[in-house]
């Protein structure tokens, strides 16, 4: 139940080059907030051209959170940052200013808002020996182990999911539990906020336009020269060679790094990785506004967050409800 004497906690969701950096930069002025970014990908330091995080100079506007974190061969999993962007809120909320949730990676949101089930954290030592042996044969195999010590998870996790498969598998040697049985056990909600949701929904071909020409401009800004050096040190997720002494970079393996790498590794020529990276961000829009679409109480807004009248109209209403 919310607590209208909570401090109130603004949300701004929607698909990929909707706008919601310029509208939240718009909104923390005008509303003495900070803003805290949803980005599985923006928390990587190193990772730049390839990220629309933030400019230097947009973040010295206002300040920013959970942007840079982490090195690139750490792995910030949904659990790692629900805990951090917490944290990050509770700071902003003991200030008196208003924290400002901006983003587009649905599972960090919903980790972050709803909670996760209590599992044991993660074993890097562990979590190697698996992912080892998924890259030796496939995911069938970690499928097969799953299914012996949970059945239950087993069913409800694809044999491709990777990444769920190895933390299923932690959770029952780690716990002594199957994660089937955690997740009857129920999760931890955000609390002490009471959340308003701004939703961005602009045209859809308008959008795609938008996307095309931004993924060109991250080819043009230098994304396979910064994807070039990042390889020298780091190897894409997807990627494994028995004497390969690199360590995995996780954000290699996200849209646009993914492309750029392919055209280094001479899979495809530079137009392809182009235009697969505009196809593979078209298509991650969609499902962003799928997934977005279940969250409860969001006000839709049509148009793009930088358009200014968009802008006053989103103010106006989350002004309203102060």
């Amino acid at each position: 139940m919310k607590n209208q004497a909570d401090p109130l906690l603004l949300v701004i969701l929607g698909p990929t080059a909707s706008g919601k950096t310029a509208l939240s930069l718009s909104l923390a002025e005008k509303l003495n907030g900070e803003i805290v970014s949803c980005d599985s990908v923006a928390v990587y330091r190193e990772f730049e051209v390839g990220t629309a995080k933030p400019s230097p100079r947009e973040r010295a506007r206002v300040p920013h959170y959970m942007i840079d974190i982490a090195a690139p061969d750490e792995e910030i999993t949904a659990g790692d940052y629900a805990r951090r962007a917490r944290a990050a809120l509770n700071e902003i909320k003991a200030r008196g200013r208003l924290p400002i949730v901006v983003g587009g990676t649905g599972l960090y949101l919903r980790a972050l808002i709803n909670g996760l089930f209590a599992g044991p954290e993660r074993s890097n030592e562990l979590r190697d020996r698996l992912r080892a042996k998924a890259e030796a044969g496939s995911g069938e195999e970690l499928h097969r182990v799953l299914s012996r010590l949970d059945p239950g998870a087993a069913t409800k996790i694809h044999p491709n999911d990777t990444p769920k498969l190895i933390r299923a598998i932690e959770v029952c040697l780690l716990a002594g539990e199957r994660m089937s049985e955690l997740w009857q056990h129920g999760r931890d909600p955000l609390t002490g906020f009471r959340i308003l949701r701004v939703g961005l929904d602009p045209v859809r071909n308008g959008l795609y336009e938008r996307i095309n020409r931004r993924c060109a401009q991250m080819f043009e800004r230098g994304l396979v020269d910064e994807t070039r050096e990042l390889l020298k040190c780091y190897r894409p997720p997807d990627f494994a060679i028995d004497s390969d002494p690199r360590p995995v970079a996780k954000a290699l393996g996200s849209l646009g790094y993914r492309q750029a790498a392919a055209f280094l590794m001479d899979k495809m020529n530079l137009s392809e990785s182009m235009d697969a990276a505009q196809q593979g961000h078209r298509n991650y829009a969609k499902r962003q506004m799928t997934w977005f679409r279940r969250e409860p109480e969001v006000q839709w807004f049509s148009g793009f967050g930088n358009d200014e009248q968009v802008q006053e109209t989103v103010f106006s209403w989350v002004r309203g409800r102060r």
